[in-house]
């Protein structure tokens, strides 16, 4: 892919270049006991400061931009970028931002006719001060997260502009991409979440790459259920019973729970084996499964983890996200924790500054492992 120094070259320098960054600012919010909006986690626009800082100190005049939420296509105060735009003033004063993406319904449709308003600057600026409407004489691609939908501000201004991945990007396609080729061995990927159908893909794709697949949280149950056992009232796919068999019996050296914390019909927190009755519904691996979780991880050299091991919000089903999490941090593996929940996980656990990589992507990092590429990536290679 195109780096920040080849965009550089390719405008001659970026002394007054006028440069559009696409960055994921989509951080969590929560409202103040006097009403103010203020974030909870900036990871993602601390994350984004190398590219910003890159691109300014060489005179650039950069104009970011994100979504934010879940607006259904129209102006939304409730997901405003007003927040982001308070740190930035901060951490990357000069930076101008555009309002939230998605308060245009063409930013999710890919409209053509709005990916040619925001190359030609015509989207109004409403924090900064670069509000001056002008064409774009560059464009950035730094926001890993959304790279894998074909939104107009991630496929639409490479057709038209000279283009390139931002640090984190480029950071990001290096450690997950090069898990599929050139991971030191022995290789375990640790999977959870609540279903297969929701990574299927990624199971089939690393099967056939990884040492070890370790297999937790609620998709555990649906393997459990394809060897025979009973999973209670936990949660499983009949649908991928099938596709589970044929995973299991097809040579990969996949790893189950043998213990599961559950809540029994009374209520009660209970620990049980693999085999759960009527009206018990697991929520956790249990203490064992957590002990040879951990003898998996240990003489790893490379671990990628996705995905919580259970309800890891409910302090009674917490253990097992925890003890996966410490067991990470314990070995001399290369650690990389695949973003969404896994992340919030070892940032509550106070274990983050000893992960190597935590990436700011879940469900793109995920297609990334399983595909190899991601529209965001391919249309900054096909860009001028």
């Amino acid at each position: 892919m195109p780096t920040l120094e080849d965009l550089e070259r390719q405008l001659g320098g970026l002394d007054g270049r006028r440069i559009l960054v696409r960055c994921d600012f989509n951080v969590p919010l929560r409202s103040t006991p006097d009403g103010r909006i203020e974030i909870s986690d900036d990871l993602r626009i601390r994350e984004a400061l190398p590219t910003l800082s890159w691109l300014t100190e060489r005179g650039a005049d950069v104009t970011a931009c994100s979504h934010l939420g879940r607006p259904a296509g129209a102006p939304d105060e409730r997901f405003s970028l007003a927040p982001v735009a308070e740190r930035l003033a901060v951490s990357a004063s000069g930076v101008a931002l555009v309002e939230n993406l998605r308060f245009h319904s063409g930013e999710a449709a890919n409209d053509p006719a709005f990916v040619d308003s925001l190359v030609a600057g015509e989207i109004a600026v409403r924090f900064g001060n670069g509000t001056r409407s002008a064409p774009f004489d560059g464009y950035v691609n730094d926001a890993f997260g959304v790279s894998h939908r074909v939104h107009a501000s991630i496929v639409g201004p490479p057709r038209y502009l000279p283009s390139a991945a931002g640090r984190l990007l480029a950071r990001e396609v290096d450690v997950l991409g090069g898990l599929r080729a050139d991971a030191r061995r022995p290789f375990v990927a640790v999977l959870g979440g609540a279903k297969i159908s929701d990574k299927l893909g990624v199971v089939e794709a690393l099967s056939g790459t990884v040492d070890t697949l370790v297999i937790g949280g609620g998709m555990c149950f649906t393997f459990l259920s394809a060897l025979g056992h009973g999973v209670g009232d936990s949660l499983c796919e009949p649908d991928f019973i099938e596709t589970c068999e044929r995973l299991l019996s097809g040579g990969a050296n996949i790893v189950l729970p043998s213990d599961i914390t559950a809540l029994d019909a009374g209520g009660t927190v209970r620990q049980m084996g693999r085999s759960l009755p009527e009206g018990c519904r697991g929520l956790d691996i249990g203490p064992g499964s957590a002990a040879e979780f951990d003898d998996v991880i240990a003489p790893a050299r490379t671990v990628f983890w996705n995905g919580p091991m259970g309800l890891f919000e409910d302090e009674r089903f917490v253990a097992g996200t925890r003890a996966v999490a410490q067991s990470m941090a314990d070995s001399r593996a290369f650690a990389v924790v695949g973003g969404g929940d896994s992340a919030a996980a070892v940032a509550q656990f106070g274990l983050a500054p000893y992960m190597d990589h935590i990436s700011t992507g879940g469900g793109a990092g995920l297609e990334l492992i399983e595909r190899g590429d991601l529209p965001g990536l391919a249309a900054l290679r096909d860009s001028p």
